[in-house]
């Protein structure tokens, strides 16, 4: 931790839910913390009850700039202030405009990793992203909507690499149409992933959008497409058993 007369934001991975796959790094900073201010339900709420601060901010719905002054507030007065995102911060965090208006505000800022919800849907799915004879690249991407024009889906598709969509649970039925690979690609959607209430559904680029409208799962959910998901032995064994 920072020096304590240093005005200071933690910004912390919580993870991809379940409570437990919190680092330590970030499970004692919150131990610590006096100022808590959470994503919202994207943070399993285990977690926001196990933070003795005495106050705790929902920042669901809340303005930038107005995140940004209680952060400030609260790190001026010599507090330890931690901001915890879901997942890691680094994918889809939005912690890039927050930490350049702490800085020109005089507040430093330290990112503490967390476990993305995509290495918990991998685990779920019990599957490795990159396998020799197969990929050997990931692709982390999302649809557009309404805070993002155009996305780039068909040209990653067809790189050969396995596709993880994130943030675009309600078009997945759109994401399906632009890849540019076979309709019969294996693909899985993962409700939750590591929650209590995850959910795992497997197919193809045909019809996966189709088998997750069935089983109810419009949000918070994410879809990997690639040999990967199902390789069917066609991989190469690693070098490191030969």
């Amino acid at each position: 931790m920072a020096n304590s007369k240093d005005p200071i934001i933690y910004i912390v991975g919580a993870g991809p839910g379940d409570p437990d796959l919190i680092t330590v790094k970030g499970k004692t900073l919150l131990e610590k913390a006096e100022v808590l201010i959470y994503a919202g339900s994207l943070v399993n709420p285990v977690l926001i009850a196990s933070c003795p601060a005495d106050v705790k901010v929902d920042s669901w719905g809340l303005e930038l700039e107005e995140i940004v002054a209680r952060m400030e507030q609260h790190a001026k007065a010599g507090r330890i202030v931690v901001r915890l995102h879901s997942g890691d911060p680094s994918l889809f965090g939005a912690i890039v405009e927050q930490m350049e208006e702490l800085e020109r505000r005089g507040v430093k800022t330290e990112i503490i990793p967390g476990v993305s919800s995509l290495f918990a849907a991998a685990a779920a799915l019990q599957i490795e992203l990159v396998l020799n004879g197969i990929t050997d690249a990931v692709a982390i991407t999302r649809p557009a909507g309404k805070t993002l024009e155009e996305d780039h889906i068909p040209e990653l598709s067809a790189l050969g690499a396995t596709i993880a969509v994130f943030l675009g649970t309600d078009r997945f039925g759109e994401v399906t149409q632009k890849l540019r690979c076979p309709p019969d690609m294996p693909a899985a959607v993962v409700y939750h992933a590591s929650w209590p209430d995850q959910k795992i559904i497997r197919g193809t680029v045909s019809d996966i959008a189709a088998k997750a409208r069935g089983a109810g799962i419009t949000k918070t959910a994410l879809l990997i497409v690639g040999r990967v998901v199902d390789p069917k032995g066609e991989y190469r064994r690693s070098h490191l058993y030969s």
